[in-house]
């Protein structure tokens, strides 16, 4: 029996244009809640691939990562069933493209909103997780980091 520790990889995307940030509300076992788009990582992409990917099937928006935000590492208990979770979340942020009509969102997503970030401090108790403030209070900071800093091996890809 395995009993190695394995946090579960998200990447997040952070998206901003004209002062304001894309969320997402979605449903959640906790109840509808807001969150940056953001997902697993899948097997055989980058980090970079990753939030493209989570950003268009969650908003419907095209997203190009340019820099890597931040790195964060959560905890989170699930009240209803005990479950303990931890994520290793990968936040980037980057240019937000036109959002394309003929796209459905991901299973779950119930909208897209463009909220400032007065709204989504004021929102706080809705949030998913306490990451998805903190993530756009260090993207405000001007918190960049070159996409240089990671690395993906082409074993990944094998």
């Amino acid at each position: 029996m395995d009993l190695r520790w394995k946090p579960n990889v998200t990447v997040a995307a952070i998206m901003a244009q004209g002062g304001r940030y894309l969320l997402i509300e979605e449903h959640t076992p906790e109840g509808l809640r807001l969150n940056n788009p953001a997902g697993h990582l899948d097997p055989g992409e980058s980090f970079v691939e990753g939030c493209a990917r989570e950003a268009l099937e969650e908003t419907a928006h095209a997203f190009k990562p340019e820099a890597l935000v931040g790195v964060y590492l959560s905890r989170f208990q699930r009240a209803a069933t005990g479950e303990d979770i931890t994520y290793v979340r990968f936040a980037f942020c980057g240019e937000v493209g036109q959002a394309d009509p003929a796209l459905q969102l991901d299973t779950g997503i119930v909208r897209t909103l463009w909220m400032t970030p007065e709204e989504i401090r004021a929102s706080a108790d809705r949030h998913r997780s306490p990451l998805v403030l903190r993530c756009i209070e260090d993207h405000l900071a001007g918190q960049r980091f070159s996409l240089d800093t990671l690395y993906t091996d082409p074993s990944v890809k094998a």
